[in-house]
């Protein structure tokens, strides 16, 4: 319906491109965007960094069950829950609500969903690589970065997506955490849809249905061709 050449989201009057043209010229849609994109590129470079490290050292570092329930807590708890303490707590340390407390809000979920996806992975590895490393005189950071990190390269790609994604079209976390003037997409999706749906919502959707599908078909792509060169 997003190529409907008529203004019904719901009868078909024949093929057209204008309602992706009428998103590319709406400015707020743009810095919805805009804000959106900066939010989930950040939160998948932090979180694929934290959530790698934090795998690792609750796999290799500590056999505590207290400090790995608390670290991959946030990833379990309901949104609501943690987007109305999150905002409590910055309510309580007087913190301006924008694109930085709505970062800080994703990097809570992202990490701890990035480290139990690695740590699924970190699980299946053969330790006796990084042990036969340590033996031929690597140090821990050289076994690191050439035994534990290319065999960890398919779970953290695809932490890396799932992290991207869920920040990508994240509500709920987004509009307890933004302020007045720096909405997401997924807000400014809700903004129109109380009006009623309309054919730009739905190329909006349209668009990001495509870059979920294209992200997942290039993770796959890249965990084939890690595992072909082992």
């Amino acid at each position: 319906m997003s190529f409907n050449a008529g203004d019904n989201p719901y009868i078909f009057k024949g093929f057209s491109l204008d309602w992706y043209g009428k998103l590319a010229g709406d400015e707020t849609i743009l810095q919805g965007l805009g804000n959106t994109l900066i939010v989930a590129v950040g939160t998948c470079l932090v979180s694929t960094v934290v959530g790698t490290l934090l795998a690792v050292g609750l796999a290799r570092h500590t056999r505590s069950k207290v400090i790995e329930a608390i670290a991959t807590m946030p990833a379990i708890l309901p949104e609501l829950m943690l987007a109305i303490g999150l905002l409590i707590f910055y309510t309580a340390i007087d913190f301006t609500l924008g694109l930085t407390s709505i970062l800080l809000a994703h990097l809570t979920f992202g990490i701890p969903l990035v480290a139990v996806v690695v740590r699924v992975r970190l699980a299946s590895m053969d330790t006796s690589l990084e042990e036969a490393s340590t033996d031929l005189g690597a140090s821990p950071l050289q076994t690191f970065f050439r035994i534990t990190l290319p065999g960890l390269a398919p779970g953290i790609a695809a932490g890396a997506l799932l992290a991207f994604t869920f920040s990508l079209d994240e509500f709920v976390l987004a509009f307890f955490s933004a302020g007045p003037t720096d909405p997401t997409l997924p807000i400014v999706i809700y903004s129109m849809v109380r009006f009623g749906v309309t054919p730009d919502i739905n190329a909006l959707a349209t668009l990001l249905l495509t870059v979920s599908v294209v992200a997942v078909l290039a993770v796959q792509r890249m965990t084939r061709i890690t595992e072909s060169l082992k």
